[in-house]
């Protein structure tokens, strides 16, 4: 027996026992047992269900994230650091094309690079050579940059006066950052031969990499060579080798950006507007007052430098 069942024959049960108090209805008049009974049946087995719930749909914030350009940059900093510097950009570039911009930190290098040949990333903010790479394989275009164009030095101690020229510091200790630094990746194109590359010796930044050469740590080092003029006042070490000079990091923008707002973004980030959302990020990479619009011309070649960095090419 199943249990709506059992509580109608348990309902029959009750009201035959007390069908005298169950004959009177709430207004006090009279009512036969057996109606009295089949009106308490049908309360029990024939109440109304609740109605069904209506349609649901995503909210409209769900939906917003979901179709959010995604904009990013290489974990250089903390996460915390990171999303101080380019949570104000991402919220600018929303208002300056009337769409979702959301920043994402990728929070490692592996991450980065996945995400990236993967297509993961709409913005980006990143070195020469990943703009190059892009616009190559990836159909972005270069929108602004940083103004000043960069040089990099290779510099040895002053004393070590049996070091030239770089090719004569093949399998040396170099203090640089890891690959793929664009510093670093300059240096490694000078060595054809794998068994006589330089043994890298990671160093975080330029500032420690200028200090671990004049201490000794290693016996070269790789850093720009304003950073150079700013560190080596007193002349402790010299340049054996000194790139052409190459435009800097930039921002580019990717396929599901379209062309006009490809061209909002970067109007709004070389407008005085960005003054403010850019602050930090303007600071912490020296860019001056603003950044400067730049076109794909310039960067033509430079991803040749990762030619050798795994999953490039």
């Amino acid at each position: 027996m199943n249990i709506k069942s059992t509580v109608v024959v348990s309902l029959v049960v009750f009201s035959l026992a007390f069908a005298p108090s169950l004959a009177a209805d709430s207004s006090g008049e009279k009512m036969a047992p057996m109606q009295a009974i089949a009106a308490a049946i049908k309360k029990v087995v024939f109440t109304q269900s609740a109605p069904a719930p209506a349609k649901q749909t995503l909210p409209e914030r769900i939906i917003e994230e979901q179709d959010a350009l995604i904009f990013t940059a290489p974990p250089r900093e903390s996460a915390e650091a990171s999303t101080e510097m380019y949570q104000p950009v991402a919220a600018y570039l929303s208002q300056a094309i009337g769409k979702k911009v959301r920043y994402k930190n990728p929070g490692t290098w592996g991450v980065y690079r996945t995400e990236m040949l993967k297509g993961g990333y709409d913005i980006i903010f990143d070195g020469p050579h990943f703009n190059s790479y892009r616009m190559e394989k990836q159909s972005h275009n270069i929108l602004v940059k940083i103004p000043e164009r960069h040089e990099f030095t290779v510099i040895v101690r002053k004393d070590k006066t049996s070091f030239q020229n770089v090719q004569q510091l093949a399998g040396r200790t170099f203090c640089t950052h890891a690959p793929p630094n664009l510093g670093t990746l300059v240096l490694l194109s000078q060595f054809d031969n794998p068994s006589r590359q330089p043994v890298i010796i990671n160093t975080k930044g330029w500032e420690q990499i200028y200090e671990g050469v004049v201490s000794g740590k290693c016996v070269g080092g790789v850093l720009p060579a304003l950073n150079l003029k700013k560190y080596d006042k007193t002349g402790l070490t010299r340049v054996v080798f000194k790139t052409q000079a190459m435009p800097n990091q930039a921002f580019s923008a990717g396929p599901r950006v379209s062309l006009e707002d490809q061209t909002r973004i970067a109007q709004a980030l070389a407008s005085p507007d960005a003054a403010v959302p850019t602050e930090k990020l303007r600071t912490a990479y020296k860019v001056g007052e603003s950044f400067a619009l730049a076109n794909n011309q310039e960067y033509q070649g430079l991803a040749e430098f990762l030619r050798n960095e795994w999953g490039y090419y």
